[in-house]
């Protein structure tokens, strides 16, 4: 029998090397590459895969029966417990940390060499001139927010967006109605996922500012995605000037 054809990306073939991806964004860019994962989470919207639990409750005797050759984690999405728990059964394991555009590259890159197969990524120059404060919810009641420490973030600050609230310490800090008045934000930026903001939910954002609903996958997934997701949420931010 020949090789099969990816369902998703009916014209790349497929790689022999068996790799379960335990990260949505991992996961888009394995198939991007020609590289159909034998599972991967629920929550990376491939259905025709095999699913071996969710981001942070991963089935670990179902990954360790298929035996594969390679399972890819990421230190932010998935849980120390759940690698110690995969290393304890001898599976090759890599655990990517992508927390900034400008680190996209070496860890993609480092991922690509591992699975053999090339990776070119080139970022846009950042965007200059676009002072903007922007409020990023990620969670409502409470609001929550993303800092410094995220690959989000710093996608927003490459497009010439400051973060409100991006300097405190925790890496997703819980706001107040209170601190939001204080900062009168320029505008709400609110992303589809993690908590789906969409337009039953533009009365509430506008009472704090001018809201754009805008792509969570783009803002927070990284890898194949990132060039076409910076420009498209710049083509995005522009109606913000119109």
């Amino acid at each position: 029998m020949g090789p099969r054809l990816c369902s998703v990306y009916p014209q790349i073939m497929v790689s022999t090397i068996r790799v379960i991806s335990l990260v949505p964004s991992v996961t888009e860019t394995l198939l991007e590459w020609g590289i159909e994962p034998i599972a991967c989470t629920r929550f990376c919207e491939q259905p025709e895969i095999e699913h071996v639990g969710g981001t942070k409750d991963p089935d670990i005797e179902a990954i360790e029966a298929l035996a594969p050759d390679l399972v890819v984690l990421d230190r932010e999405e998935n849980r120390l417990e759940d690698y110690q728990a995969l290393a304890s059964c001898g599976l090759k394991l890599e655990a990517l940390h992508v927390t900034s555009v400008m680190n996209v590259d070496d860890e993609i890159g480092r991922l690509a060499s591992i699975v053999g197969t090339q990776w070119s990524h080139s970022l846009d120059a950042p965007r200059l001139g676009r002072s903007l404060k922007a409020f990023v919810p990620i969670w409502r009641r409470p609001w929550m927010t993303i800092s410094s420490r995220t690959y989000g973030a710093s996608l927003l600050n490459h497009l010439g967006i400051e973060v409100l609230f991006s300097d405190m310490e925790d890496v997703y800090p819980t706001i107040t109605d209170d601190m939001l008045k204080a900062t009168k934000p320029d505008v709400v930026l609110a992303p589809s996922e993690p908590y789906p903001f969409g337009k039953r939910h533009l009365h509430d954002l506008e009472s704090i500012a001018p809201t754009l609903l805008i792509d969570g996958q783009d803002l927070f997934w990284w890898g194949s995605r990132t060039l076409g997701a910076i420009r498209r949420l710049d083509q995005e931010l522009k109606k913000i000037r119109e």
